[in-house]
């Protein structure tokens, strides 16, 4: 049977605070470049750091895919044996809704929407309703 290794160190975390921080900030697409950039043995240990936590647990699972069974059995148990294998379960990848699906049907009108009196050349003065202006000095 496997046993739980957990060590007094487990809350220290393995890397440092800067490139804990853009593991956090990194793309799904830009994490597995950044974590290629660490060895094997702090990988396993950084992917059970955020695996022990929530607002890391994601990142954790996305560690624990770039690590080897043996090296988180050996460094984290039976945690580590469950880590590895749902960082293997097969993910359904949610539908892309388009932007579109919840938007209202566009309706063109079938009429004028007001009857717009006809434009004449010159304006008359009286039906307009302008008053002249007289300036005095």
């Amino acid at each position: 049977m496997l046993a739980d290794q957990r060590t007094p160190d487990d809350d220290v975390c393995p890397v440092s605070d800067e490139l804990l921080a853009e593991l956090y900030r990194a793309s799904k697409q830009g994490l597995p470049t950044l974590v290629a950039t660490v060895s094997s043995d702090i990988r396993t240990m950084l992917a059970l750091f955020c695996y022990r936590r929530s607002h890391l647990y994601a990142i954790g699972l996305a560690i624990a895919a770039s690590c080897d069974e043996g090296d988180l059995v050996e460094s984290g148990g039976r945690i580590g044996a469950a880590l590895f294998a749902r960082s293997r379960e097969a993910t359904i990848p949610e539908p892309v809704a388009s932007h579109y699906t919840g938007r209202r049907k566009i309706t063109l009108s079938t009429g004028p929407f007001r009857e717009m009196p006809a434009i004449d050349e010159e304006p008359d003065e009286e039906v307009s309703g302008a008053v002249p202006v007289v300036y005095s000095s």
